[in-house]
Order: C-alpha cells, then sequence, then structure tokens
C-alpha cells in the first residue's frame, strides 16, 4: 500500500492532469490555486509530469512569451490519468466503507442503533 505522502503527490498529479486536459492553456499559478499548492509545487508538478512524458508543452505562436505556451496531455498521460483516476475512485471507496464502519461502531456505543431503528419503524425516519 502506498504511503499517505506517496496518495497525496498522486491525487496532486491526477488534479493537475485534469486540470490540463480540461484548459491547456492554464497556467501554474492557476493550477497552484486549484488544487490548493504553492506556485513552487505547481511548477515542480508540471515539470515532473513533462519529464515522466505525461504532458507536453508546446509553444502555439512564434512568440516568445510564456503566455503563449500550453499544455497537452500525451497518449501515456491520458493512459497515467485514467490509471491514476481508478486508483482515486477505489481509496475514496474504501474512505468511504470505513467512514461508514466507523459511523455504525459509534453508533452502536451510544446506543443510537436501535433508537434509530426504532423511530424508522415508527416512521420518524424515511
Amino acid at each position: 500500500m502506498a504511503s499517505t505522502r506517496d496518495q497525496r503527490k498522486q491525487e496532486t498529479n491526477l488534479k493537475v492532469m485534469q486540470l490540463v486536459d480540461a484548459d491547456p492553456s492554464v497556467s501554474t499559478r492557476e493550477i497552484a490555486q486549484r488544487v490548493g499548492i504553492s506556485n513552487g509545487a505547481a511548477y515542480y508538478c508540471v515539470t515532473a509530469l513533462i519529464d515522466k512524458g505525461f504532458v507536453k508543452l508546446k509553444n502555439f505562436t512564434q512568440s516568445k512569451t510564456k503566455a503563449n505556451y500550453i499544455y497537452e496531455l500525451t497518449p501515456r498521460g491520458i493512459r497515467a490519468k485514467a490509471a491514476l483516476t481508478v486508483q482515486f475512485l477505489e481509496l475514496k471507496k474504501d474512505e468511504y466503507n470505513d467512514l461508514k464502519a466507523e459511523i455504525k461502531r459509534l453508533e452502536n456505543e451510544l446506543g443510537l442503533d436501535n433508537q434509530m431503528n426504532t423511530e424508522k419503524k415508527e416512521g420518524l425516519y424515511e
């Protein structure tokens, strides 16, 4: 199982790839704001994705300014994004099931489970 740090890194990579896929002209500053990371971390993440071959930096005009660059997911990046999405979904399902079990345990501990079942039978909960 991946460490919490690895999970956060994968989640950040997924969010960045989703943003790049949705808006290829997104800036690293916008990525940082939307993902909730620093500008430096966003730049590092995008650079790492480029180095891995998941994202390609394209200059869509002959201009020398960075404002005219766009990011593009490569076919390899699209596959990686799909794989990360599946992993993320499984992780969230596991977290959801763990939370449901914890809620059930706490309700049993407080005796709320029996009370709620009685109230459901009486029509107080639908």
